[in-house]
């Protein structure tokens, strides 16, 4: 399903600052999270929605590729200096004329030219031998709640692998190859000229460099195909943003019979509504009654890994920071743990019932100072 525009999810303009999409996003992440609308599936697909704009537009590199790219921008591995030089190529070649596809060549895609996920394209292959297998990243978006506390995934990835029909020669068993006249056996294809002048791998023998005598019918004569895959990953307790979380031999693999290399999943973190992270610290803003504040209670705050019984002096100034000792969080390396902060915000009532009003009247008359006299310019 494709991407609404990232703008609109937000309801915020293009030209909006960094304050109001913060802004915008915290008032529909309180109005739609999970937490708040249990069971709500359409709460939650909505709560997803934001978040990812969030993500991409709070983030100034990822805005602007998003603003000049549209979602082609966000897709991993995306080249734009390569994109910019290849529109740049495109539009010197419109007027020209293009010749006709070949019947045995496979047709040309963007794909094509800066290759796939993996990198793969821009690597031609090596004669002989098995070569070391082809590493894989793939970017991995979690709540914080998730990355806090670990979770599992199950994940959908498409291997690059050499086709099992012609073992990744490009041909039919039995059938000669030979030098592939698109590319002179170079596997590469120059594109443009001077200064956008570029390199993609050769679609026709799909970066080999040879072609057999009537191709291969399962992979065109690349002698690659890609294969879809489902993995479900385990992710550690207390990752953070940019985190690597490394697969071995879940990677690609290069020439049949070689070895796989490793899938390394980079986590990208879904900021919380009321959870702020810092290291393995995390701060939470804590709504708090005058009363509250002014006499002193216990009250239930909730925590990763679970609610517990928190003291608010007697007197306690809005602003004010607690300490939750060893709440935040853990890091099974050095098995250490974070420390929750919870920041008091005393709430008011709502203005305009009489006796709200006598009280903040009666509260007014208790100050002994004016409560400014230390704000000077």
């Amino acid at each position: 399903m494709a991407q609404k525009d990232l703008y609109h999810a937000l309801g915020v303009s293009r030209t909006a600052s960094a304050d109001d999409i913060k802004k915008a996003y915290r008032k529909l992440a309180r109005k739609h999270h999970p937490d708040i609308n249990p069971g709500n599936k359409a709460a939650e697909e909505r709560f997803k929605e934001i978040s990812i704009a969030h993500d991409v537009l709070s983030d100034p590199g990822k805005r602007k590729l998003y603003d000049e790219f549209g979602e082609a921008g966000l897709r991993p591995g995306f080249d734009a200096e390569n994109t910019r030089a290849y529109q740049q190529w495109r539009s010197s070649a419109a007027g020209r004329a293009q010749p006709e596809p070949r019947g045995d060549r496979a047709s040309f895609s963007f794909e094509d030219l800066f290759g796939d996920w993996f990198g793969s394209a821009n690597r031609g292959r090596e004669k002989g031998g098995a070569e070391p297998g082809e590493d894989i990243e793939h970017i991995l978006d979690l709540d914080l709640l998730e990355a806090v506390r670990g979770t599992s995934r199950v994940i959908s990835l498409q291997h690059p692998s050499p086709c099992p029909i012609c073992h990744g020669a490009g041909g039919q068993r039995g059938r000669t190859s030979t030098v592939c006249p698109e590319c002179s056996g170079k596997g590469q294809i120059r594109v443009g000229s001077g200064s956008v002048a570029l390199t993609r791998a050769c679609t026709r023998c799909g970066g080999t460099g040879r072609l057999s005598a009537g191709g291969c019918l399962r992979c065109g004569g690349s002698g690659r195909i890609i294969t879809p895959e489902r993995l479900t990953v385990k992710i550690p307790p207390g990752v953070d943003e940019g985190s690597r979380v490394r697969l071995s031999g879940k990677g690609a693999v290069r020439t049949p019979g070689g070895p796989a290399g490793d899938l390394y999943l980079v986590i990208r973190l879904r900021p919380h509504p009321y959870l702020e992270r810092r290291g393995q610290d995390l701060f939470l803003e804590l709504p708090v009654t005058v009363r509250e504040a002014l006499s002193g209670t216990t009250v239930t705050v909730p925590t990763p890994s679970g609610e517990v019984k928190l003291k608010i002096p007697e007197g306690s100034q809005s602003g004010q920071k607690l300490r939750l000792k060893g709440k935040g969080v853990t890091n099974e390396k050095t098995h250490t743990s974070g420390d929750l902060y919870v920041k008091l915000m005393i709430q008011l009532p709502r203005a305009g019932d009489e006796r709200v009003r006598q009280a903040a009247e009666l509260l007014e008359s208790c100050y002994e100072e004016d409560p400014r006299r230390h704000i000077q310019l």
